[in-house]
């Protein structure tokens, strides 16, 4: 059911990035495609892509890498089978319509689905390998907690939530959505940003 957590692929979560963690998604919804589902935590740190350049989601690096690099290392061959090709439409004005296994949320969807499952879908925080600094240069920025809007209860814990990556194009051709503070969703992010999370989707066939 829409709402409820499904423990799909594994993805490390510690800072020292040699586990395998099983993958929590939220499912969003249900329908004949399958479960359209949003990984409830931020499985990594990214740039969009990684010069300040025009781009689209169809040429961006982070697509690639969703495509490839993360889609080989979180899912085996019988999961891979389950995952099915999505279209993917709103992608920014003068961007291409793409087809992907894995994806990230557009402008578009993300309004329309916190209509069903209300704000706090919006908030997201990163699991502790998200948040180790990485070679590129990549660590993902934490909220101060301070503020009620920017973090997370969970099992006792105050969690600082991050901005995560949208795929829709920016306000300009070299920058990207995101969610940010507050519930916020913005319209100005530096494709080569290196502090913004990444929050995979996918649909799996039932």
């Amino acid at each position: 059911k829409p709402g409820e957590i499904v423990a799909f692929g594994a993805y490390p979560h510690t800072a020292e990035g040699a586990d395998r963690t099983p993958i929590q998604w939220r499912v969003l919804q249900n329908s004949r495609r399958g479960l359209f589902m949003l990984s409830e935590r931020l499985l990594d740190c990214k740039r969009y892509h990684g010069t300040s350049v025009d781009i689209t989601w169809r040429d961006c690096d982070l697509r690639k890498w969703l495509n490839d690099e993360f889609y080989n290392a979180a899912f085996n061959a019988a999961e891979k089978e389950s995952i099915a090709t999505t279209l993917c439409t709103g992608n920014g004005e003068g961007s291409p319509d793409t087809e992907d296994k894995v994806f990230l949320l557009s402008v578009t969807e993300i309004r329309d689905l916190t209509e069903t499952h209300g704000k706090d879908l919006r908030r997201a925080v990163g699991t502790d390998f998200a948040k180790t600094k990485k070679p590129d240069g990549c660590s993902l920025y934490v909220y101060d907690k301070s503020n009620k809007a920017n973090h997370i209860h969970r099992k006792g814990e105050v969690l600082g939530c991050s901005w995560w990556w949208l795929r829709t194009q920016g306000n300009k051709p070299s920058r990207a959505y995101f969610v940010g503070t507050g519930y916020s969703i913005r319209s100005y992010a530096d494709v080569r940003l290196a502090r913004y999370g990444v929050r995979p989707a996918l649909i799996m066939r039932l």
